[in-house]
């Protein structure tokens, strides 16, 4: 029970790393982006194909990521100006249609041009012991990139002026426009840094098992449950709620399958919903 309980919680902290940048972008934008699993995959599959290419693992990985954040960019200064320039729900409409539609393209192309292509990252020594549980090094490893990745990002948004000035337009856009806060460059900002902790938790996944070109909406679809649970404007919820719904995946793939796993994470998160509507930590940045 206890290696199921760490498992539980490795899978939570990398569904974490995937719903903090919709939680970003969404608090930052006010765009739900349905293609954020999709560009994660991006980054897992450059990873693996610098590693085909006979580079370093780590500085494939650390390419993958940059990789993904190159993608974010390029899409945020393209395909979502014209949700920018919108407001309200028209706004979100439009970046949903957008999105969706990126995410069918990516989808395409992958499983097209690199088919037999996953990310799958191994580590000399395959688990370790500790009070007499044994729990396996690649778990250990992602649960501590996706730690290290929240501690800086906090240190970031907490701890420095830019950080602020993020959480100050997140809390009141046009307030932070009457102050002289550029948005629009904040914006473009954080979908860049989004974009690259998504590439960072298909890392993690390839850690944890792999990633291959079919998973961007599976990847999409756990991150948006995280991020409404935990309150989709606010980072610690979204932490906590990958956590608690990475224990409840955990558990439920062992007792129940994969098949209901699914299932009862969509209960849990709608009696979560019921019980707070607004998400766990709904009114925290």
């Amino acid at each position: 029970m206890i290696a199921i309980l760490v498992d539980g919680i490795v899978q939570g902290l990398q569904l974490s790393l995937m719903a903090v940048g919709i939680t970003l972008i969404f608090g930052l934008g006010g765009v739900l982006n349905l293609a954020h699993g999709q560009i994660a995959v991006v980054g897992g599959i450059a990873a693996a194909l610098f590693i085909g290419e006979g580079l370093n693992p780590w500085a494939a990985c650390a390419l993958g990521v940059l990789t993904a954040g190159v993608v974010g960019l390029i899409v945020d200064r393209t395909l979502l100006i014209p949700a920018y320039r919108s407001t309200g729900e028209e706004r979100l409409l439009l970046g949903l249609l957008i999105t969706l539609g990126l995410s069918f393209v990516v989808n395409g192309y992958l499983d097209f041009k690199y088919p037999d292509v996953a990310l799958t990252l191994s580590l000399p020594t395959p688990s370790f012991s500790v009070g007499g549980v044994v729990i396996r090094t690649a778990s250990a490893a992602a649960a501590l990139v996706a730690i290290v990745a929240f501690a800086l990002l906090f240190a970031f948004l907490k701890g420095t002026l830019l950080g602020k000035v993020i959480r100050s337009i997140i809390q009141n856009e046009v307030g932070a426009g009457l102050c002289g806060i550029n948005s629009g460059k904040i914006r473009t900002l954080i979908v860049v840094l989004s974009a690259m902790m998504a590439g960072l938790g298909a890392i993690a996944q390839g850690l944890f098992s792999s990633v291959g070109t079919e998973m961007g909406n599976e990847l999409t679809s756990f991150a948006l449950i995280v991020a409404v649970v935990g309150g989709v404007r606010s980072i610690n919820g979204t932490l906590v709620a990958g956590v608690l719904l990475g224990i409840v995946n955990a558990f439920a793939s062992y007792h129940v399958g994969a098949y209901l796993t699914l299932l009862i994470l969509l209960a849990t998160a709608a009696f979560t919903i019921l019980l707070r509507p607004h998400g766990l930590f709904a009114h925290r940045t």
